[in-house]
């Protein structure tokens, strides 16, 4: 009887799972679902930006071509008549004059001190914590604090500073502090030394922490005196940790606003007012919102600015650096 050939029915269990996936298709999955999840990730970051930031920044740069109290929707249109006007203002002008001079004093005063500072708080000396604590404690404060504690101390006649300088025999050199022109910028300047220089002494402090102590070692093994190792040493290495305190201090002064509005709200008769104080001023006490839209996105333009050429001309060598330590460190 001739045998009738039955193929082979066995074949593997069935797991229940699907099949695998080609290697190819799993890897676009993978990329899918990576790129997915950013998606995810950034989305709330993206919509608050959009709706707390970007949005605003749009609308007042719509305003500006208004005239607009601030009530209903913009529609009476001047084209660039606010910003003429502007440019026109003696007020304005002498607040792109202030600032100018904010930022000097910043940098040849206040950024030196807090470096000095720095450098002896860097040194073994008793009690450096406490001091690094004390110094810093200024900027802690909200500016309204410092506002009002400095209103009351250079109060004419019966502020602390004129009690102080009386008891020493100086008298003559008390006087209005806020309230006379000749005086108020640098008083004006004083307080915000004192508010802001512990914020970049600590920026400085973190610097010199990172040098490495074997370089200072061999300067002085080498015979080199304080100021040359702090000259061809610290300075150089700490370059990177001044050209930020240096942005930083720069776009603040061009935006301060809080501590000159409480101290001062601009007076006496403008000579302490600020961009965005004026800004403030015709946005929300004369409903002028129009102009000071303009004054806005003149603020932002020159922030911008130099935000942009600041990068590309002082910090690029920094960025550099950063992207080659990063490649460096990836391969």
């Amino acid at each position: 009887m001739a045998s009738t050939y039955l193929p082979d029915k066995r074949s593997a269990p069935d797991t229940g799972r699907p099949p695998p996936l080609p290697a190819a298709a799993g890897r676009t999955r993978r990329r899918v679902l990576h790129w997915l999840t950013a998606v995810g990730f950034q989305v709330p970051a993206l919509v608050l930006f959009g709706t707390l930031v970007l949005l605003p920044m749009l609308f007042a740069l719509y305003a500006a071509f208004f005239r607009w109290g601030g009530f209903g929707m913009p529609e009476d249109f001047i084209g660039g008549d606010n910003f003429t006007r502007l440019f026109q203002d003696p007020v304005f002008l002498g607040d792109l004059w202030r600032c100018l001079v904010l930022v000097g004093l910043s940098l040849l005063l206040q950024l030196p001190f807090a470096l000095a500072l720095a450098v002896a708080l860097n040194q073994r000396i008793r009690g450096r914590a406490v001091y690094r604590m004390l110094f810093f404690a200024p900027y802690i404060l909200s500016e309204a604090i410092t506002g009002v504690l400095f209103s009351m101390i250079f109060a004419p006649d019966d502020g602390l500073a004129d009690h102080l300088l009386g008891a020493v025999g100086l008298d003559g050199l008390g006087g209005q502090w806020f309230a006379d022109p000749s005086t108020v910028m640098a008083t004006l300047f004083l307080v915000m030394t004192w508010k802001y220089f512990g914020f970049h002494m600590m920026l400085y402090l973190a610097g010199l922490q990172s040098i490495p102590a074997e370089l200072t070692e061999a300067a002085l093994i080498d015979g080199a005196g304080p100021w040359q190792r702090f000259r061809s040493v610290t300075l150089p290495l700490l370059a990177p940790t001044l050209r930020i305190s240096v942005f930083l201090s720069v776009i603040g002064s061009i935006q301060l606003f809080d501590l000159v509005w409480i101290v001062t709200a601009g007076g006496p008769d403008h000579h302490s007012e600020t961009m965005a104080v004026t800004m403030f001023q015709y946005g929300f006490k004369r409903y002028q919102v129009g102009y000071a839209s303009a004054i806005s996105v003149v603020i932002f333009g020159i922030s911008l600015v130099f935000a942009l050429a600041y990068q590309r001309f002082v910090l690029r060598r920094d960025l550099e650096g950063a992207t080659t330590t990063m490649r460096g460190g990836g391969s």
